[in-house]
């Protein structure tokens, strides 16, 4: 990590930055995106998030509602960092990101502003706040490989009857 990645003042500049002025902080009503509503118990926190993924790759990720700060700027983070992603390289990032909130051996390069979080995984009551964006992604990646294989098993089938 850079070291000026490791000074707190930065990183506490990258959470408000991205709190104030969230990235993609806005839901479409187009057709081709998917959503999921994530609500936090312990917090404020009451989000949907949108992605688009065509052809395996993430081509948009959006916000909205009402939440925290660690909950608003991690999942503005996050909608940056994963679009123009393939698949695969989302979900990695999504593993090393829950990686280094666990406290765990992470890649600091894959996640690039995240590293911002990585202190949150000693304060056990901010961990859903860090993860309710990303874990509303993770489940929107899984669901868009599960209709792409769908498709795959329905064109294969299809062309077996003719």
């Amino acid at each position: 990590m850079s070291d000026l990645l490791k000074d707190p003042m930065i990183l506490r500049q990258i959470i408000m930055d991205h709190y104030e002025y969230p990235r993609n902080h806005t839901l479409t009503k187009e057709e081709g995106y998917a959503q999921k509503h994530m609500a936090s118990e312990s917090c404020i926190d009451d989000i949907y998030v949108q992605s688009r993924i065509e052809e395996g790759i993430v081509k948009d990720v959006r916000f909205d509602g009402v939440a925290c700060t660690i909950s608003t700027a991690s999942t503005s983070i996050m909608s940056e960092l994963l679009r123009g992603k393939s698949i695969a390289q989302a979900r990695e990032i999504i593993r090393n990101y829950f990686a280094m909130i666990d406290q765990q051996d992470y890649d600091e390069a894959l996640l690039e502003e995240a590293v911002a979080f990585a202190n949150v995984g000693k304060q056990a009551n901010r961990i859903k706040c860090a993860t309710i964006g990303w874990k509303a992604m993770e489940e929107m990646l899984a669901e868009s490989e599960e209709n792409a294989d769908e498709k795959e098993m329905d064109k294969a089938s299809c062309l077996r009857c003719h």
